[in-house]
């Protein structure tokens, strides 16, 4: 672990140890977004580097640049070896749930303004990583992801955790969605049992969540969760 990454060389050691001896190694890099200035001499060849790559001028976009690279040139040196050299990009932020905070004046606006209670701009995949912290998963466990019923579903850990993030479920898409959830979960024939996760604010009523959750039960996925 590098806590101070610069320009990556931390991880194209590692990298390039691993295609030497086969090994399985990992590392976690660490670098804030720091600015930098063309004005400054010692700055100035990485700062047009970054505009050549119509990035912004920071150390972390260096540090991901120099690991791309370096695993395409330790590919291309060990063309027989078929391990692993990509990389997940973690920024920390806050949460994509709305803190509840109510004001006793105005519980009635407050309720109104949760009916929707994740942040504004928020991705499914911002959402998805959030959903693996709190349930204390590795971050670069394995995510598949399929369409099923014109929704984007993710496998997580060969199946452990599926999860639907769409921000809308009617109930006439339930049981295309759930059945085709079923399916794929029994192709995927995970070793523990499942949990399946939906935004709450997605069914479009009590009726269409039901009716989700009855389809999974009988297939015998039984832990389906809300995501609040």
């Amino acid at each position: 672990m590098d806590f101070f990454a610069g320009s990556g060389t931390t991880g194209h050691a590692v990298m390039a140890q691993n295609a030497k001896d086969g090994g399985n190694r990992r590392y976690i890099l660490v670098q804030l977004p720091e600015p930098l200035d063309p004005e400054k001499k010692e700055q100035k060849t990485a700062a047009e580097y970054c505009d050549k790559l119509g990035k912004p001028r920071t150390i972390a976009e260096l540090t991901k640049e120099r690991l791309r690279r370096a695993a395409k040139k330790i590919k291309e040196e060990h063309p027989d070896w078929n391990g692993d050299t990509g990389f997940r990009v973690f920024k920390l932020d806050s949460s994509n749930i709305k803190a509840w905070n109510p004001q006793p004046d105005d519980v009635e606006a407050q309720l109104e303004a949760f009916v929707d209670h994740i942040e504004e701009g928020r991705t499914e995949a911002d959402l998805l990583y959030e959903l693996l912290l709190k349930l204390g998963l590795d971050l670069c466990v394995p995510i598949e992801q399929k369409e099923i019923a014109g929704k984007a579903v993710h496998a997580i850990g060969g199946g452990v955790l599926m999860a639907c993030l769409a921000e809308e479920i009617t109930t006439d898409e339930t049981e295309a969605l759930g059945l085709g959830i079923v399916k794929w979960h029994k192709e995927l024939a995970p070793a523990g049992d499942t949990t399946c996760v939906f935004l709450d604010s997605a069914f479009e009523n009590d009726v269409a969540k039901t009716n989700l959750a009855a389809i999974l039960e009988q297939a015998g996925i039984a832990n389906v969760r809300s995501l609040w």
